[in-house]
């Protein structure tokens, strides 16, 4: 694949003077949102262990909770070391605000908790991430928000179904786990015109390759657990937005409707990782690229699906709202879900596991695994099949991954 087709057609243009005086990425994911204020100078920023915070008086604790000074109360409601990692985040993602939380489905729990009621409605993608379909469909429906799926893919779709009762329109790009594109810039003007928030989870990219509040979404959402933690040790969630919708989602959705509070260690460990993703994130994508090409040669294989695939039918859309095209591939079998299975069995290296952005290649079957919650029924609906498989390309040397895939296809 030629070095024309990792960047976008916008990196020929002139820049703007803002952005030839900011500093690069990786050097924002070291140093940005840094707290100085340590008295002993550590380089490291300490973790601040402590579920609650003294008050130096009576009114001073009075003042905070009334809001009328600054300063820590409770962990729950904010903690230096969720600060700083939020503070670097913010930057990363080009948003005013950011809230870190317990867990992936815990930002997506805590924004929909705050701006929908009993009586609206939310248009999703036909594609989503397996626990995120059993929230909508078997969760907020039980509480009388109508869910209404929308393929995505044409814009058009959206402006014929969205009505004055559409609050919130959510997708995911790419979606887990077959890699459809939507077109962030159409669907976030038609949401907006119409006066719904467009929620928009971009874990499979992290800030370094898509940043959708700058194409017109309002809220973004992150599983920390992935590429931005990047190391499987831990649980989180991040959640981008204005800073007027935050302090919503931090005092209603966080505190008082889901409490998903993430601990200091992990933002501790997601603050450290975020030192080297952007080396990950060249790594990641270059693996999956030789990964893609091997598969598409391979006569075991029927389709693959990766953006940055001359083939993929969404391709010119994935260079106009991403830098690079990620590390997540996904394929058919030709032999649907026991040739699903013969491979997965056979590999050596690579690891079964569900999860995605972690150093280890992990495949999985997403029709018995990630996306069981949806029925037969609607996995073919929405384009989960059960021969398809999915792929998080590690950080393994690529030619040790290819040659695992290799004879794990060959027993198939």
């Amino acid at each position: 694949m030629s070095s024309d087709s990792k960047k976008k057609p916008s990196d020929s243009k002139e820049k703007s003077s803002d952005q030839r005086n900011k500093k690069g990425f990786a050097t924002r994911a070291i140093h940005a949102g840094r707290d100085k204020s340590d008295p002993h100078g550590a380089l490291t920023s300490p973790i601040y262990m402590t579920s609650t915070f003294q008050f130096d008086t009576a009114q001073q604790g009075a003042a905070r909770f009334a809001g009328e000074e600054g300063g820590y109360i409770y962990s729950r409601l904010g903690n230096p070391t969720l600060n700083e990692l939020e503070l670097k985040l913010a930057d990363l993602e080009g948003a005013e605000s950011c809230l870190t939380v317990a867990s992936g489905m815990g930002a997506i729990t805590s924004v929909f908790w705050t701006f929908v009621a009993p009586g609206d409605e939310i248009l999703v993608d036909e594609t989503l991430y397996g626990c995120t379909f059993a929230y909508f469909r078997h969760g907020l429906e039980k509480f009388g928000v109508t869910v209404r799926h929308v393929d995505m893919r044409n814009p058009e779709n959206l402006a014929r179904e969205i009505s004055d009762k559409t609050r919130i329109v959510y997708f995911e790009t790419p979606a887990n786990p077959n890699m459809r594109i939507v077109d962030i810039r159409a669907i976030s003007k038609i949401a907006k015109d119409a006066g719904a928030k467009v929620v928009v989870d971009s874990t499979y990219m992290t800030p370094y390759l898509q940043n959708p509040i700058a194409l017109g979404a309002d809220i973004v959402i992150h599983s920390a657990t992935k590429y931005l933690g990047g190391h499987g040790d831990l649980m989180a969630g991040v959640i981008l937005s204005s800073a007027e919708d935050m302090e919503q989602i931090r005092y209603v959705g966080l505190k008082d409707m889901t409490g998903a509070v993430l601990s200091p260690m992990n933002a501790f460990l997601i603050s450290r990782g975020l030192k080297t993703l952007e080396l990950r994130m060249e790594r990641h994508c270059d693996n999956a690229e030789k990964v893609a090409n091997l598969l598409e040669a391979s006569d075991k294989v029927t389709k693959v699906y990766f953006p940055g695939l001359p083939s993929f039918d969404q391709h010119e859309l994935a260079r106009s709202q991403m830098s690079r095209f990620g590390g997540m591939v996904a394929f058919e079998l030709t032999g649907g879900h026991d040739a699903g299975l013969k491979f997965l069995n056979g590999l050596k290296l690579c690891k079964i596991a569900v999860s995605l952005g972690d150093a280890e290649t992990l495949v999985e079957h997403p029709a018995s695994m990630t996306h069981s919650p949806y029925t037969p029924e609607e996995r073919e609906k929405y384009g989960i099949t059960e021969g398809l498989v999915r792929i998080s390309a590690g950080l393994e040397n690529a030619k040790d991954i290819l040659a695992d895939l290799e004879q794990a296809l060959a027993q198939v």
